[in-house]
């Protein structure tokens, strides 16, 4: 308690130690519940680690899991100027021997030099109004609706307004000090069937050529891309396509034209992605040995202290390993090639992490591509590794069920009621402590009056 201390130590005894060593020795039951709060709060610490390290195994499986995972393909293409390519997962691997002989690209048209203008103010409407309709390809017609003081400028608005799929804008085909204005319209589709034709124009630009000396001059042609597949000495196949990038010419490959070629030919190679997913099936045992040695530093035991690791003796960690490591190894009925890991180049060590042979891996991978992809994802009956390490994940996880579930909310729990148990005590203990100070305190007080008492006693006895 504040403001209670005790007089001098004339009475032989300093009761503000015995207080202290009273409650020190009080306060042993409430030490050792915080030390072990202290131990549950780091094995509940380790046990969250522990989920977000299964997680990571069931994120690497996730990758294996699935028929997409293994259909992967790379491409090559042996002049990288004039083409690209991109495989996707139905890519059939193969060569392909291609020849481009022209680019799609779109229509540009501007109006004639003869019907520029000297400044993109200047009035284009002759009449009280007008309108300007364009069409592009065998689309509908689009107008614009100009008024009397229209100008150049504000036709090139309203057509960009109208997103009618061309693009206009302006160019000065004079010189700076006689500028000669004429509008250019684009066409935002490439390819031969989006031509622009002008279909009525009421401005002095006269695209329609009403007066006989107006017109359209093409800046670019509407043309279609053309490429040649195969060998051309053979029976090749000539294709043609509105863009230039083109995905129906090979299954499952995307070709984006950026050049031609002339005569001669470039060569697209179609292969399999065998990388990625080799890079994934070692993702998965590393991600596997993480949580076997994460588990193997926390279940030991120390002989000299006599105390275990967080995980010694843990039967929620000895589930754990058993179900993740049955998984791992568990061999898939039905297939005859590959039926487990260990015939792919998992090896079991002694401490429970796994190596995996990277040269029976490559073999593995070269040799019978289609056994490795069917060991590991789902068959019609029987279930893959991956699939199995997913679903093994998913029970120790389980919101209501799971074992890794249960014990986490177990060890909150545990610590939860320490922690109201051991504030509850230092209350008790506060109490305590209160109580004895004023006991002391007014033992000290009588010990003081005694003293006082007996020393008048004495002073009274040597004057007679």
């Amino acid at each position: 308690m504040s403001g209670i201390s005790f007089g001098g130590l004339g009475n032989g005894l300093d009761f503000g130690q015995v207080v202290d060593q009273l409650v020190k020795a009080s306060r042993l039951p409430v030490d050792r519940l915080t030390a072990k709060k202290a131990t549950l709060n780091s094995k509940s610490t380790d046990y969250a680690t522990l989920s977000t390290k299964l997680i990571v195994l069931q994120s690497a499986s996730d990758k294996l899991r699935l028929s997409t995972s293994f259909d992967r393909t790379a491409t090559s293409v042996s002049d990288t100027r004039v083409l690209s390519a991109t495989g996707s997962s139905t890519a059939t691997p193969g060569s392909y021997a291609i020849r481009i002989t022209q680019l799609a690209q779109s229509n540009q048209i501007t109006n004639r030099s003869t019907k520029s203008v000297a400044a993109t103010t200047t009035d284009i409407v002759s009449g009280s109004s007008g309108t300007f309709t364009l069409r592009v390809g065998s689309g509908a017609n689009q107008t614009v609706s100009l008024s009397a003081t229209a100008t150049l400028d504000d036709l090139k608005n309203a057509i960009n307004d109208l997103g009618a799929g061309v693009t206009a804008s302006i160019i000065n085909t004079g010189s700076d000090t006689t500028p000669a204005y004429r509008l250019v319209l684009t066409s935002t589709s490439t390819g031969a069937g989006n031509g622009i034709t002008i279909v009525a124009d009421d401005t002095t630009l006269d695209f329609a050529n009403i007066s006989g000396t107006g017109g359209v001059d093409t800046l670019q042609a509407a043309q279609d891309a053309t490429l040649i597949v195969g060998d051309p000495t053979l029976n090749p196949v000539t294709l043609q396509r509105s863009s230039n990038t083109v995905s129906d010419a090979i299954s499952g490959v995307t070709l984006t034209l950026t050049g031609t070629t002339g005569s001669s030919t470039v060569q697209v190679n179609v292969t399999r992605d065998t990388s990625a997913v080799k890079e994934n099936i070692k993702a998965l045992a590393t991600a596997y040995n993480e949580v076997v040695k994460f588990i193997n530093e926390r279940n030991t035991y120390d002989v000299t202290t006599k105390q275990g690791g967080n995980f010694f003796n843990e039967p929620t960690v000895r589930g754990i390993l058993s179900q993740i490591r049955t998984a791992l190894a568990s061999s898939v009925a039905g297939l005859s090639t590959l039926s487990s890991v260990g015939e792919l180049g998992f090896k079991t060590e002694r401490d429970g992490t796994v190596t995996v042979d990277e040269a029976k891996l490559d073999t593995s991978l070269s040799a019978s591509y289609s056994a490795v992809k069917n060991l590991f994802i789902n068959q019609t009956a029987s279930t893959g590794i991956a699939q199995l390490i997913t679903n093994a994940v998913d029970t120790l996880e389980d919101a209501v069920g799971g074992a890794l579930t249960l014990r986490k909310s177990g060890l909150t729990k545990q610590i939860t009621n320490l922690t109201s148990e051991i504030a509850k005590k230092e209350d008790l203990l506060a109490q305590y402590e209160d109580r004895l100070k004023r006991q002391y305190a007014a033992l000290d007080g009588l010990l003081a009056q005694l003293k006082g008492q007996m020393s008048s006693i004495q002073a009274n006895s040597g004057t007679k």
